[in-house]
């Protein structure tokens, strides 16, 4: 659930529903990057670790186009 008001710098709104799921004790939206860059680290290590002859690909590999 998104908040309906604008920021308020840690403050708690009367009458949104973020504000008490919050003050029910639901965890807050924490932002994580690192995450973000190791599952890119991963999808470029897998990548170039592919080999078109061991794994049969045909005239056009398209592995990692996912």
């Amino acid at each position: 659930m998104k908040h309906n008001h604008g920021p308020n710098f840690g403050r708690r709104v009367a009458d949104c529903g973020r504000c008490d799921e919050l003050d029910a004790g639901a965890e807050p939206v924490r932002w994580n990057r690192s995450a973000r860059k190791d599952e890119e680290a991963r999808q470029i290590a897998d990548i170039r670790a592919h080999n078109c002859r061991a794994s049969g690909c045909g005239p056009v590999c398209t592995f990692g186009d996912w």
